[in-house]
């Protein structure tokens, strides 16, 4: 199998590539990868580092209104087909998949116009502008989340889940509470903004800390590096009790989760399927200021199968969260619960999925 994947911009489109990618070569030692990205996107570092074979073209995202940034915009992407076309003309591929982000728009559209089987891969509940875009001209659609269904043209859409949450889902207890100076035997909230942290996230969580004093749980609270030495200037103010922790950031966070009885983050694609794939119960508090207002949608879908929780941002202070925490943290079989229903709301074999699909469409 040879397969081109292009995705990149945010970690959200990457990191499902890397483990359908990680997935295909477990299956099949020879398959023959090639990842194209931009040298600008989070991409150019994190795919090299892999050890996966990656080239660029040069490319850039629309503006919402228009300028004459959209004329070099519509330039560049004439260009990047162009690019692309080379690119696949000289690695010949089987098949290409796109998991989002505007660089696979001009990969997958040239591999369409050459007539090689193409894919793309929405990770969201409501589908970016490239991946529209591209609806028309691919053979397959996966998706994550049902609501994005309504994006695409019916007879396109699988139903797939997102590849990462095969790469966490038979993860299991390593110890790793210890090397905080936690106990692993002792129930865990963490609370966590995302890889950059996020302010409102942490504010609300410093004003809540001293309410944990007492509590049959720990707290393991991750600012993000970024808002570390601000939150430690806000802690010298606040009586932090012996069973919480605050780390700038966790290496590795998968590795992490199977000994986290219950998570308050952000709504992101690849957070929630690897929080369903471990079926942990989650308090959502959904970024506003991302395209669409998608982390909103994605966090109602596990509402509505009642496995997790929302606050809104505008909602989230001490009182909001310390409630949400409680009510989940003080009922046992309510925390089960929701950890089955995150379970079964998850796709433990989301990247064989995609491949089943892949396979299709190549033959």
């Amino acid at each position: 199998m040879r397969i081109i994947v292009s995705g990149g911009g945010t970690g959200g489109h990457i990191y499902p590539a890397l483990a359908l990618i990680e997935a295909i070569k477990q299956k099949d030692p020879q398959a023959e990868v090639l990842y194209v990205g931009t040298h600008r996107g989070l991409e150019s570092r994190i795919v090299p580092d892999a050890g996966i074979p990656f080239k660029t073209i040069e490319i850039q995202g629309f503006k919402r209104s228009l300028s004459l940034d959209n004329f070099k915009t519509i330039y560049l992407f004439l260009k990047s087909v162009h690019d692309s076309k080379r690119i696949i003309k000289d690695f010949k591929p089987d098949v290409v998949i796109g998991t989002g982000g505007y660089v696979c728009g001009a990969v997958v559209y040239a591999a369409a116009r050459l007539k090689i089987p193409t894919m793309i891969h929405e990770q969201n509940s409501v589908a970016g502008v490239t991946n529209k875009f591209l609806a028309r001209f691919v053979d397959k659609i996966g998706i994550c989340f049902e609501d994005a269904r309504n994006d695409f043209p019916a007879r396109k859409v699988v139903f797939t889940g997102n590849p990462r949450a095969q790469q966490v889902a038979n993860m299991q207890p390593t110890g790793r509470l210890t090397e905080y100076g936690l106990d692993p035997e002792k129930p865990t909230v963490m609370i966590f903004g995302g890889s950059r942290g996020a302010r409102p996230i942490n504010e609300a969580s410093i004003a809540t800390l001293p309410m944990f004093k007492g509590a049959a749980y720990q707290v393991l609270f991750v600012t993000g590096q970024a808002h570390y030495e601000k939150t430690k200037i806000a802690l010298r103010d606040v009586a932090v009790p012996d069973n919480v922790k605050v780390v700038p950031y966790i290496p590795d966070m998968p590795q992490i989760l199977p000994e986290i009885d219950c998570i308050v983050g952000r709504a992101g694609a690849t957070s929630l399927a690897e929080i369903t794939a471990l079926g942990i119960p989650t308090i959502l508090i959904p970024s506003p200021y991302v395209t669409n207002d998608h982390q909103t949608k994605n966090a109602l879908s596990l509402v509505k199968q009642d496995a997790a929780l929302m606050i809104k941002e505008e909602d989230l202070n001490q009182k909001t969260l310390f409630a949400n925490i409680q009510q989940i943290m003080q009922d046992e079989q309510k925390r089960q619960q929701m950890g089955q229903n995150a379970r079964q709301a998850g796709v433990p074999d989301a990247a064989n999925k995609v491949i089943a699909v892949l396979q299709e469409i190549m033959h």
